[in-house]
Formats: C-alpha cells, structure tokens, sequence
C-alpha cells in the first residue's frame, strides 16, 4: 500500500492508493480535489522498497483531451458529458430508479446529488431538487436561440448533466433534469 499526501496552497489531502500507480493514470485521487489546485504529490516506498513516483505540478480539474475521453466512455456517454447531448426521456437508467445513495458523475466519480432530494417530475429523466454542496455548476445555454436555459454541469469535470428549471418542489423550488448517463 502506497499513502499519497496532496497539498496545495490553502489545503492539505490524504489518501491510500491499493495496487500499482501508472502515470497514465492521472485521476486517481481528482474527485478528493478542489477545482483548480495546485497539487505536488510523494508517495512513501511501499515494504517492498519499489520507487514511489513523484507529481509535481498539476492542475485539477484535469483537463483531458477528447481523445482521451473517448478512450475512457461509451461512445454515447462521451456525446451527452463532453458534447451537451441528451438521452431520450424515459429511457435512462435512472429516470424510474427508488434506490438510496448518490448519483456520480461518471466521468471523474464525483457526487452531485443525493436520492433523497430525486423526485418524480414525469418529464422521464431523473429530476432533484438540490445538488450536493458545490459539486454542480451552471451556464446559460443558448443552443435554442430563441429559449435560453440554465445549463448544469460537474463542477470537477465540467461534464454536462443537463438543465436546472425553476418550476421543482419545495424546499428550493428548482428542478435539476439530469441524463442518466
């Protein structure tokens, strides 16, 4: 077991990594990262005495190319995160799901919303009323000329989500209408 330890200007991370660290692998820890730290990182030797690799430098959220996400998602989910598109309604495999827990982004692992706030909009995507913390942001998407709306998207990643509407329950009163991709 390798302990990574992250620091930045204003804070300080921990970590454990199992197994071994390839440098192509460089969004192993991203999600336990604030948008736009500066991290240097040092790994102790594991008891076998291997090197512990060095990154020194980089910057999170990492910005990867578009081949690079094409390797690493479905070619659908690479058009709805990376290119704005949107899964046909009532066809996600989220729109009708009950279960507990925590919706990811599914392309950096970070959490954006919690099935205590999904409700049933009977628009055939999954609907919530409030993302988690800071972890979504929004834009004005002006893709409709004529019908601006409010754009959502990972706030780690920038990975488009869907849209925010002003017409969801209480207590905020927003409808956050996300592919389930």
């Amino acid at each position: 077991m390798k302990a990574f330890a992250f620091t930045s200007a204003t804070s300080s991370w921990g970590c454990t990594f199992r197994g071994s660290f390839s440098r192509s692998s460089r969004t192993f820890c991203a999600p336990l990262l604030f948008m736009g730290s500066s991290i240097s990182a040092s790994a102790t030797a594991s008891s076998d005495g291997s090197p512990s690799p060095s990154l020194t430098g980089l910057v999170f959220p990492l910005a990867l190319t578009d081949e690079d996400w094409k390797k690493r998602l479905t070619p659908e989910q690479y058009t709805i995160t990376r290119k704005k598109g949107t899964e046909r309604a009532f066809t996600g495999e989220y729109w009708n799901t009950k279960s507990p827990g925590t919706y990811d982004c599914r392309c950096c692992g970070t959490p954006l919303f919690d099935s205590t706030t999904k409700f049933d909009s009977g628009t055939g995507w999954p609907s919530y009323y409030q993302p988690i913390k800071d972890n979504v942001k929004s834009e004005t998407d002006w893709s409709i000329p004529f019908m601006p709306r409010t754009e959502v998207l990972c706030a780690q990643c920038d990975a488009h989500l869907g849209h925010v509407f002003n017409d969801g329950p209480p207590p905020t009163g927003k409808r956050y209408c996300i592919n389930s991709v």
